[in-house]
């Protein structure tokens, strides 16, 4: 009920003297189960606040039921393993195998899916800020639900096909390089916004202090930057709780019987910890950086 890579960590780690770090199941399943409702809540709240139906909002959206999904598979997948344990499942049955390779499929695509929202977020901040007279134009809801479509049919096959043929190191090497490439993509943007975010800071320092405009200006780009901010902290939480689950795999690759590689192997189960508290971490984020979905939370909790 492991995939093969797995399957390949655990043979590595017994030929080390570094003993496997176990993380207990209760833990894996409490974030499982608080992240899945997290997720939820946020999907929940910006399906119904109007206030919210933005494009930005949108892909929010994408990425909070790309969340959703990881925690309900992960925490189904590690009932399943202690079910296998106690002896209620086959761990080589085929229906159980089958099962398993769903969950995996719907873990690969959720991770796909979350690198690219962010893109997508990425790019809808920049336009917000550097292009905010033609952003209506741009960003219509109709090319936002085309683009949310085309996102979810691409991960959806490349999911498909990283499970299939992930014992191909092709295919593995694939994966690694799409989470490296990105992240450089993503970083680009960012540093890319603050770098110009730096020159318009200084043009409206600029402006005359009896400019009528200056200061609604200045809330109007204090409040954009909020929100580049917003999004760089969650960034960095996906980097890392992702990095350390790839590094594994790199190492797994590159140096898969080196003693200081199979210690640091021996913590797999502390990365995918650390994966998982991914869908734990953002909706917090969100609470506490985005006050116009705190308030949904509010009432929606309050059933007001």
């Amino acid at each position: 009920m492991t995939p093969s890579w797995l399957n390949m960590n655990t043979t590595a780690v017994n030929q080390s003297d570094c003993p496997e770090v176990k993380v207990p199941f209760p833990i894996f399943f409490t974030i499982g189960v608080v992240s899945l409702v997290e997720n939820l809540l946020i999907v929940v709240a910006i399906i119904r606040n109007r206030n919210l139906h933005s494009p930005m909002y949108c892909f929010i959206c994408s990425l909070a039921a790309f969340n959703t999904i990881a925690s309900l598979s992960k925490t189904w997948e590690n009932l399943m393993i202690v079910l296998a344990e106690n002896g209620h499942l086959k761990k080589t049955g085929s229906s159980e195998t089958k099962l398993d390779d769903v969950m995996d499929s719907l873990l690969c695509m959720c991770f796909v899916g979350s690198i690219f929202s962010f893109t997508a977020i990425a790019v809808d901040r920049y336009i917000t800020i550097f292009h905010a007279l033609q952003y209506h134009n741009i960003m219509t809801m109709q090319r936002v639900r085309a683009i949310l479509g085309l996102i979810w049919t691409t991960c959806g096959v490349c999911a498909v096909l990283m499970v299939k043929f992930f014992e191909s190191k092709f295919i593995m090497i694939c994966f690694i390089v799409f989470f490296f490439i990105s992240l450089a993509i993503i970083c680009f943007l960012y540093v890319y916004m603050f770098i110009l975010a730096r020159s318009h800071a200084r043009e409206i320092a600029a402006l005359p202090s009896s400019s009528k405009g200056r200061r609604s200006r200045r809330q109007w780009w204090r409040g954009s930057m909020r929100g580049v901010l917003t999004l760089t902290i969650l960034f960095g939480t996906l980097v890392v709780c992702w990095a350390p689950f790839f590094v594994h795999l790199t190492i797994l690759m590159v140096c898969p019987m080196n003693p200081y590689c199979e210690c640091y192997r021996s913590l797999f189960e502390l990365h995918l910890l650390l994966m998982m508290s991914h869908a734990l971490i953002d909706p917090a984020i969100y609470a506490f950086r985005m006050t116009e979905l705190r308030h949904t939370f509010r009432k929606m909790l309050l059933c007001s």
